[in-house]
C-alpha cells in the first residue's frame, strides 16, 4: 500500500514539468557479426545470435553503455531514451508483411540485441509474430485501420505493451531501419500523467478495479479473455509503475470507468512525439511510459517505414512455467 503525504503538492508540481526524450549519438562503433551465422533466411534470431550479441555488448560505445545503466536505475520523466546513428546495415526493399522472408545482413539485429542484453533478457510471445525475438514492423493493407503495430490509416492509441499479460516486457525497443517523416511515435511518461491527477483519482488507480483485454495482435477477440481485476498503478507515488491501454482498459464500475477516461484525457493533453529516422533506436520503459503512433500514408512500394521491435524482461525466472526457451507461450 502507498500513502500520499503533505509533500504531494510539490511532488505533483515537479512531475508536471515537460518531459522529453534524452538523445545520445551512437558514434562510429560497429559491433562484429557472428562468423557462422549468415542471417539471410529472415528467420527469428536463435540463441546463438542472442549469446553473440550479449558478448559483443561489452564493446558498446562507453557513452551508450553508461546511458543504458543510468536508464535502468533512474529513467527520465519521459520513460524513454533515444540512441541515434545506430548501424543498420544494407537493406532490401521494405517487406510487404512482417513474416515475409527478407535477405538482409545481421547488422541491425546484432546492434538491437546487444542493447537489449544490456537491459535484461530478450523475449518473444508465441501469439504475436510467431514468437520472434526481433519483430518486423511494417505497414500492411490488411492491418491499416486496426489497433495493431502494422496499422497506418489510424492513430495507434496510447498503451503499455501487452498490458493484459502476466509477463509483460519491462522494456520496448524500436529500431528504425527506414523512416517516414509523417509517422510520429507518441509518448507520455507515467509520472507526468500522475502529477496532473487529483488525490482521490491516484488512490483509486492503486486499487484492483481495472481489466485489460487481450490485444488483437495476439489473435484473440479483444472482447474476450480480459485479465483479472488489477490496479493501473503499482509501487509507490514516488516510484510508480503504470500499466494502461487506452483502447483495452475498462473500469469494473462506473467510477473506475470515469477514471480510465480521466487518464486517457491526461495522456492526450500532455503527450509529445518523436519522429524516428533510419538508425534511431527508441528505448521505452514499458512500466514508466505509454506510447502510440500517428496515422500516416504508406506507399507500399518497397520504401515504406520499417522498424525492428524487441521486448526485454529483467528476469526470465518469473515466466518459467509459461515459457519455452525465450518464447512466452501463455496468452495472458
Amino acid at each position: 500500500m502507498y500513502a500520499l503525504n503533505s509533500d504531494q503538492a510539490s511532488w505533483s508540481t515537479t512531475l508536471a514539468m515537460t518531459a522529453h526524450v534524452p538523445r545520445l549519438p551512437w558514434g562510429d562503433a560497429v559491433l562484429p557479426l557472428p562468423a557462422d551465422h549468415d542471417g539471410a533466411d529472415g528467420h527469428a534470431p536463435d540463441e546463438q545470435l542472442v549469446t553473440h550479441s550479449a558478448h559483443v555488448s561489452q564493446a558498446l560505445p562507453a557513452d551508450v553503455y553508461r546511458a543504458l545503466a543510468d536508464f535502468r536505475s533512474d529513467p527520465p520523466t519521459s520513460g524513454a531514451l533515444l540512441l541515434t546513428g545506430v548501424p543498420v546495415g544494407d537493406l532490401p526493399p521494405t517487406p510487404a508483411h512482417p513474416t515475409d522472408a527478407v535477405s538482409k545482413d545481421l547488422v541491425s539485429d546484432v546492434h538491437l540485441l546487444a542493447v537489449a542484453n544490456q537491459l535484461g533478457q530478450p523475449v518473444g510471445y508465441a501469439h504475436e509474430h510467431g514468437g520472434s525475438l526481433i519483430q518486423t514492423i511494417v505497414p500492411t493493407h490488411t492491418g491499416a485501420d486496426q489497433q495493431i503495430s502494422t496499422s497506418s490509416s489510424v492513430s495507434l492509441m496510447f498503451h503499455t505493451e501487452t498490458a493484459f499479460h502476466a509477463h509483460l516486457p519491462r522494456y520496448l525497443l524500436l529500431l528504425c531501419l527506414k523512416g517516414d517523416v509523417n509517422a510520429t511515435t507518441t509518448l507520455c511518461g507515467a509520472r507526468s500523467i500522475i502529477g496532473r491527477l487529483g488525490r482521490s483519482t491516484i488512490e483509486a488507480l492503486f486499487e484492483p478495479r481495472f481489466r485489460f483485454a487481450v490485444d488483437a495482435s495476439f489473435g484473440a477477440d479483444p472482447l474476450q479473455g480480459a485479465s483479472p481485476l488489477r490496479p493501473i498503478l503499482s509501487g509507490t507515488v514516488d516510484e510508480p509503475t503504470f500499466i494502461f491501454d487506452a483502447d483495452l482498459t475498462t473500469g469494473a464500475d462506473a467510477e473506475a470507468q470515469e477514471i480510465v477516461e480521466q487518464v486517457t484525457s491526461a495522456i492526450a493533453e500532455h503527450a509529445f512525439s518523436v519522429t524516428l529516422h533510419a538508425g534511431d533506436l527508441l528505448i521505452v520503459d514499458n512500466l514508466r511510459a505509454v506510447h502510440g503512433r500517428s496515422a500516416y500514408a504508406p506507399r507500399f512500394d518497397g520504401s515504406d517505414r520499417w522498424l525492428q521491435r524487441s521486448f526485454v524482461v529483467t528476469d526470465l525466472a518469473p515466466s518459467a512455467s509459461a515459457r519455452r526457451d525465450r518464447v512466452i507461450t501463455s496468452l495472458r
